[in-house]
């Protein structure tokens, strides 16, 4: 039988949680998410405003659909404690989406103009694909497909705030994924992981898992290079 080890998450996800087993079996592609140049530049506080206000335009966007999956996620919902954590996640997006409405108020644009933003191809292919394994598949999959996002902000957080200054140009941002509040939300989406993998999964799933969560984890590298070139 085929194992699938994973170590330790630092804060995040303990060795052998169905997170960090996940990471480790996609580790090419988990290093060119959070790692990708777009995050290098903002951790050095260089990456260009325009890129950075295109980003947080499309993530608004993205955000919305993300907030519809946790709705997903209630609906489907066994037990109380997964309505709970399923409410957690959605309140956390949309606390979110409060801090990408301050920043871009800076440049005159409110939530209505925000939600008014086309969707480019990248913000597109990923929300669908995300909300397309909630509606096909099980709870599993569909926090499997949330889980790059939900848990890899709060590792690329923790990994830039050591750069990160009074001065920075994008401190708020920093703070925001690497403060304890996320990090609550981001550890919670890991029990939550686990407690589904508990009751509804098994070695027998594991190789599905990896292909969605490796397919999630692209899909996030993509949205950083759409944001980077500014693409539609």
């Amino acid at each position: 039988m085929k194992r699938y080890p994973g170590e330790e998450v630092p804060g995040l996800a303990p060795a052998g949680s169905l997170f960090a087993r996940l990471r480790a079996a996609c580790l090419t592609e988990w290093t060119a998410y959070i790692d990708h140049a777009f995050v290098r530049q903002m951790g050095e506080g260089t990456l260009r405003e325009e890129c950075f206000r295109h980003y947080l335009g499309q993530d608004y966007l993205f955000l919305i659909h993300f907030a519809r999956a946790y709705g997903l996620a209630a609906f489907k919902a066994e037990n109380l404690e997964t309505l709970r954590a399923a409410g957690l996640g959605m309140a956390s997006i949309l606390d979110e989406m409060g801090l990408h409405v301050d920043f871009c108020r800076r440049w005159g644009l409110g939530a209505s103009e925000l939600e008014a933003l086309p969707e480019s191809r990248a913000t597109l292919a990923y929300t669908r694909y995300v909300l397309e394994k909630g509606l096909s598949g099980d709870l599993l999959d569909l926090y499997v497909a949330l889980s790059p996002c939900m848990v890899g902000y709060a590792e690329i957080g923790l990994a830039l705030k050591p750069l990160s200054g009074p001065d920075h140009p994008y401190r708020e941002w920093i703070d925001q994924y690497a403060g304890e509040a996320y990090g609550d939300v981001a550890r919670a989406s890991v029990a939550t992981l686990d407690d589904l993998m508990a009751r509804r999964g098994g070695v027998g799933r594991m190789p599905d898992l990896i292909r969605t969560f490796r397919e999630a984890t692209r899909l996030e590298a993509d949205f950083w290079r759409m944001s980077l070139d500014r693409a539609d």
